[in-house]
């Protein structure tokens, strides 16, 4: 049996076998234990804690007038694990989008929902929360510190990547953060932890998370468009992308640009997809990599394989091979960009449940490298 503040009773209450009485001051103490008190001990259903996550989702991808594209998109990287950077003019619906992708993420293992309460609880962000069921979405402010973004402090506490650990860290107009702050994320995002330092004692906290990022295409918000109010100098232009860390971009799979809905869409009455018919399809992609990467340890699904499990997995036929080739070539894209659309592929054909990846795959994959064709970072 144990007392414990009333604001964290529901959290102490997922341990099994113990009663857990919540209490607000001494008083009730002494009463308690006098007999006096008529407290009732917290119950936690966990089962009917997930199942309400899983049938009512906080936001729901049903909400999104149009944007079909651009879902399917969202859907490909939540079965690969794949980062992925939004890049389109305000108003256009990135942020929208973002919130729901943690809605189409596979429903949180009881392991990783008892990870994510324990960095919460440690952060005192677990109030009036039993167990958090729903995978988090966290958003920094563009203005937000190193610290506030990886964690520290004299006595360290985790920063926002810790708390999106088995979830989704969202940073809306990836070009406005501080170039320093988004390079002490490349290392995390390499090993999904981070280890703070300081002269008595060092603490590492989890933080595999996926990442998506959302940008406007140019300093005025708009790019290659006549009828935009505002317009930007080839110069400005060429400051506004350097801002986006190399090593950063690396480490997203996937980019694609977010058009704004047409009015004929947004009037529509005819439902969309709703984001539990998504992650029926998300979850069997995942079940699908979680059974090819079995034998290997720290991999679980497509956007963590090496370069060595890359030329084990993505094997090509001779069709999808020179596709590749013409398209590297015409496009001018990247070298960066040749292991990325072979891990986006194998996604894509993990989704239609084929063992191989056919040139359809290819195509499709090709088509979500924008910021790796010429005109934009060179």
């Amino acid at each position: 049996m144990y007392s414990i503040y009333s604001e964290i009773a529901k959290e102490a209450a997922i341990v099994e076998n113990i009663d857990v009485y919540g209490i607000s001051n001494v008083t009730e103490v002494i009463e308690f234990f006098e007999g006096k008190g008529n407290l009732e001990p917290t119950r936690i259903d966990t089962t009917e804690e997930f199942s309400k996550t899983l049938n009512f989702p906080e936001h729901d991808f049903a909400d999104v007038k149009g944007q079909e594209g651009i879902k399917r998109c969202m859907e490909i990287a939540a079965a690969g694990g794949h980062n992925i950077i939004l890049i389109g003019p305000p108003g256009s619906g990135k942020t929208m989008l973002a919130k729901r992708l943690p809605s189409i993420l596979p429903p949180m293992t009881m392991r990783e929902a008892l990870e994510t309460t324990k960095i919460h609880s440690v952060a005192g962000k677990t109030k009036d929360v039993g167990l958090m069921a729903q995978r988090p979405f966290r958003s920094p402010h563009h203005t937000a510190s190193s610290v506030s973004l990886v964690g520290g402090g004299s006595y360290p506490q985790p920063g926002e990547i810790s708390l999106a650990h088995n979830g989704v860290l969202f940073l809306d107009e990836l070009p406005e953060f501080k170039r320093e702050v988004l390079e002490v994320m490349r290392q995390p995002l390499e090993d999904r932890e981070v280890t703070i330092s300081r002269a008595k004692f060092t603490i590492t906290y989890p933080s595999s998370f996926m990442l998506v990022a959302s940008m406007n295409p140019s300093p005025g918000g708009y790019f290659n468009d006549p009828n935009a109010p505002v317009s930007s100098s080839p110069q400005e232009m060429q400051r506004y992308l350097s801002k986006i860390s190399g090593p950063l971009l690396d480490r997203i799979d996937i980019h694609i640009e977010v058009a704004p809905v047409p009015f004929e869409k947004l009037t529509e009455t005819r439902k969309a997809e709703s984001s539990v018919a998504i992650r029926e399809r998300v979850t069997k992609a995942r079940q699908i990599q979680s059974q090819r990467f079995e034998n290997f340890e720290h991999i679980h699904y497509n956007a963590q394989m090496s370069s060595k499990l890359i030329r084990e997995f993505c094997v090509l036929d001779e069709v999808s091979l020179q596709l590749l080739k013409t398209a590297m070539e015409r496009l001018n894209l990247s070298a960066r960009a040749y292991d990325r659309i072979l891990k986006v592929s194998r996604t894509i054909a993990d989704l239609e449940n084929s063992d191989s990846i056919q040139s359809h795959h290819i195509a499709e994959a090709i088509q979500y490298r924008s910021l790796d064709r010429e005109g934009w970072l060179g």
